[in-house]
Parts: structure tokens; C-alpha cells; sequence
């Protein structure tokens, strides 16, 4: 979740985060946020400190209060180290100072998405499929694969939950932001590229009527 009330650096801040695979979600203002924080799981929320409905600082503070742990970064011009201090109080896990650099952006973005949730080993292998979460590398039979954005993050969804068949719409709701249609076959088409990728003999299993499975062999559940 992306919460900045300038449209133009919003905008820009969720397409770089989509173009490495991330799925987005956009607010302008707190009111908006906070809707979005009630209906979705996010794994990391980044807000624009100073808003047209308030300090997002309060608005985080009061989520700690409420025993809500999405890991937050906030993003701001203010750039005293005391500001720094008071967002870290209030709860935040990281914070940025406007101008920024958008790799450095998307790279703490992604430490933090990995923090959320339970903790999860820094590679994943299936069979001779090798997963480096951290480098976002993947390798089978030791040899490195170029994916895209999308391909590794439906991977690593699918690697989290291997050999056992992880339903569509869980996919959908991981690797495509709100605006994504569940009825449509993106899922299918990407599915296809990778399995492309991965090449033979087959790791991505298809369950029907439920979604994809991730192993090593047809065994798993």
C-alpha cells in the first residue's frame, strides 16, 4: 500500500514497485488508507508523513495500539534526525527522506515485505529448483534464470506453500494489486511463462478446479 497525496509521486513510487513484481495498492489520504488496511493483508505500507487529513505518524501510532504489525516505511521530506527518531517511536520499521533514490526505495520495500508474516528461510529449493529470496535469484540445476518481476514473486508465493496446491484467487490477491480482474486468465499466462522458464521436467503443477502446486513430483496435496 502506497499512501502520498501527490498524485505524480505516487504514481511513480507504484510503478516502480509493480515493475519488480510487487502488487500495489494506492491511497491519497488517511480515510482512504485506512479502508484499504481494514479489507487487505498488506505486507508493507509505505505513507507520505504529512497528508491533507493528518500526520500519518498519529495514524500509525494508533495501528501499533491496535496490535496491527504491517511493517510501515515512512516517506517524508522531513529530514531532522529527530523526525527520524519520533517515526520510529511512533512504530515505523524504516524511513526515507524526500528526494530519494527509487532502486533504494524498492529495495527496502522488498526487506520489508519480507519481514511480514512468519518467518520464511532465505532460499527455497524444490527438487534442483533453487529460490534465493534475499538476492532474488533463482537457479535449477545451478544455473541462473532471468525472470521477471512478476515470474519470481508468483514463484516465491507458490515456494512458500510447496507441494501443497495453492488456489488462484490466493495468487491473485499476493501478485496483482485491486485493479487486477480474478476472472481473467492473467494468472494462466503468467503461469505459462514461467513454467517456459523452468523448463522440463515440470515443477508447476496445475490442480483443477483449485490452482497451481509447486514440487518436485505429482505427489504433493
Amino acid at each position: 500500500m502506497v499512501v502520498e497525496d501527490n498524485d505524480d509521486l505516487r504514481f511513480a513510487v507504484a510503478a516502480a514497485l509493480r515493475g519488480d513484481g510487487l502488487a500495489v495498492d494506492e491511497a491519497a489520504d488517511l480515510p482512504a488508507a485506512d479502508e484499504a488496511l481494514f479489507v487487505t493483508a498488506y505486507d508493507c505500507a509505505v505513507f507520505d508523513r504529512m497528508l491533507p487529513s493528518g500526520d500519518s505518524l498519529d495514524y500509525v501510532r494508533q495501528l501499533r495500539r491496535d496490535g496491527r504489525t504491517v511493517p510501515v516505511l515512512f516517506l517524508t521530506a522531513l529530514d531532522q534526525v529527530a523526525h527520524r527518531v519520533e517515526g520510529f517511536a511512533a512504530g515505523g520499521d524504516d524511513y526515507l527522506v524526500k528526494p530519494f533514490a527509487v532502486p533504494e526505495l524498492v529495495a527496502r520495500v522488498h526487506s520489508l515485505c519480507r519481514r511480514a508474516g512468519s518467518v520464511r528461510p532465505p532460499v527455497f529449493r524444490v527438487g534442483d529448483l533453487e529460490i534465493d529470496t534475499a538476492r532474488r535469484q533463482v537457479r535449477r540445476g545451478g544455473v541462473l534464470l532471468l525472470l521477471t518481476g512478476k515470474e519470481f514473486v508468483l514463484l516465491e508465493v507458490l515456494a512458500t506453500q510447496a507441494d501443497h496446491a495453492v488456489p488462484r484467487a490466493e495468487l491473485i490477491e499476493k501478485c496483482w494489486d485491486e485493479m487486477a480482474e480474478p476472472n481473467s486468465n492473467v494468472v494462466d499466462v503468467l503461469v505459462s511463462q514461467l513454467r517456459r522458464k523452468l523448463s522440463d521436467p515440470a515443477l508447476v503443477h496445475t490442480v483443477r478446479g483449485v490452482g497451481y502446486r509447486l514440487a518436485a513430483d505429482g505427489n504433493g496435496r
